[in-house]
Formats: structure tokens, sequence, C-alpha cells
């Protein structure tokens, strides 16, 4: 039972981590694609270091490479997204992805929704759309339509251990490996090669990246799919309290409401699982 309380508490400070993403991007003078790939590179030595350090051996089959694929192009489709349309769509867009879990559970898995996993995004999508009110009529429609690929390859991150021959922690480093090479011929044809943008692609690659998904990979062994995702949007919610913090951009009203419905709803969708499965234990 330890270990199913801990698992939530490793997928949020995963969270955490990754909702650092838009504020560190600021501060590289790189192109999205250049960016991706060179925090993929240490994300990759990371991931890579902790499993030699731990007698962890990599895997490789079509199940790991297929959700491997499948989280490259999250990343790779999520970064466009963001230059072809505004951030916020991107993010909202992207956190549509409960919506592809529920579905992907129901198809192939045969798993109907729980009341409860309904119930609960609703409440965090009526959050998002507080936080984010009126931003989706602002952006690229190819933009946004990237946005929604990212979020159905984005589903699979939550679901990466339930395939069979699945291996959360290889997935995770081909990923790493795939986004590297995607992204590494606009990774060579950048000019600006300062000892300053290398080291905060480096802190990107090992603690947004690297450290997040180990993170997430050593959570989801202990949390259902869906209550992962969840807890994951707290990621877009953190993105402006980051960017209020240290670039003096204020947050409205409406999205502090968004905030705290967003929380609150994760707060009462985990007590409620919790309690849930302590019943059916």
């Amino acid at each position: 039972m330890k270990q199913k309380n801990t698992g939530p508490v490793l997928v949020f400070f995963a969270a955490v981590l990754m909702s650092l993403g838009g504020i560190l991007i600021k501060t590289i003078p790189w192109g999205a694609m250049a960016i991706n790939s060179g925090r993929n590179l240490f994300a990759a030595l990371v991931t890579f270091a902790y499993m030699r350090a731990t007698g962890y051996k990599l895997r490789l089959n079509k199940t790991v490479l297929g959700c491997a694929a499948c989280i490259a192009a999250c990343c790779v489709t999520y970064t466009l997204a963001t230059r072809l349309t505004t951030a916020a769509n991107a993010v909202v867009l992207q956190y549509t992805s409960p919506v592809f879990i529920l579905l992907y559970l129901w198809v192939f898995f045969h798993q109907r929704p729980r009341r409860l996993d309904l119930a609960a995004c609703g409440v965090v999508f009526a959050g998002m759309a507080c936080c984010f009110a009126g931003s989706l009529s602002g952006g690229g429609m190819a933009g946004n339509l990237l946005a929604l690929v990212a979020a159905s390859t984005y589903a699979v991150v939550f679901m990466v251990n339930m395939f069979p021959g699945a291996d959360s922690f290889s997935s995770y480093f081909w990923s790493q490996v795939l986004g590297f090479l995607a992204g590494l011929p606009w990774l060579l044809s950048e000019p600006s090669f300062s000892a300053g943008s290398w080291g905060a692609v480096a802190f990107m690659g090992a603690v947004q990246v690297g450290l997040a998904y180990l993170l997430m990979a050593k959570g989801l062994a202990h949390t259902k799919p869906v209550a992962a995702n969840l807890i994951c949007m707290t990621e877009p919610v953190l993105n402006p309290i980051w960017v209020a913090l240290f670039y003096g951009e204020t947050v409205g009203p409406l999205s502090l409401v968004g905030i705290g419905v967003v929380l609150c709803g994760l707060m009462v969708y985990n007590v409620a699982g919790t309690k849930k499965q302590t019943e059916a234990d």
C-alpha cells in the first residue's frame, strides 16, 4: 500500500519538473527542433547512466520501440505546435490526452471508464478552460492539429507499462535517442553554440526531461494511467506560475480560479481513488 501511495507523489514531482520546460526554453536562443534534440541528448545520457548504475537491463523489442516512437512523436509534434500556434493552445490541446487514454483502454483493453474517471476529467477540463479561456481562437489551425496529435501520443506515456513486453525505462531511453536524432540536423545548423546555451540545454535535458521521466517511470509502476495523466495536468497549471514569478507576467483572476479547480479536482480524485482501492483490497 505504501508503494501505491508513493506512485502518485512521484508522478506529481515529475509533472513539476516538466512544467519548467516553458521558462527554460525562454533562456535558449535556439530553434525549437534544435532545443528538443539537445535536451534529449542529455536526457538519454542521464537515463542510460541511471540504468547502468542500478544494473537495469536495456531492452529493445517491438513494444518498447513502438512506445518510444509514440513518446518521441509527442515531443516533436508538441514542439512544432508551440511554434505554429500559441503556447496556451498547445498546452490545452495536448492535455486532452485523458480522453485518448480512456478511448485506448476501452478499445484495446476492454476497460470501460468509471464514473469517477469521467467526472474527474470533466472537473479538470473545466479548470483548464478557466486557465486558458479564449485562447483557442488565437492560434493557427496547423498548430492546433499538431497539438491534438501530441495528445494522442502523449496518452501512450501513461500506458507504457500495459502492453505485452513493455519496459518503461527502455521506452523512455529510446524515445530520447529518437528525439535527439530527429532534431539533429537543426541542432548542427544552429549558429549560436555559446556555453550558456549549452548549459541551459544540459540542465533542461538532465533535470526537466531526464530526471522527470525517471520519476515518471517509477511512479507509473504504482499509478493507474488516467490518474497519472490527471496528476500531470498540474504541469500546464504551474507554467503560468513560473512565468509570473520569474518574468513578472501576471496571472489573471480567472486563471487563479482554474488553478484552484484543477488542484482541488486532482486531490478529490486521488483521495476517492485511494479509498476505493483500499476497500477493494
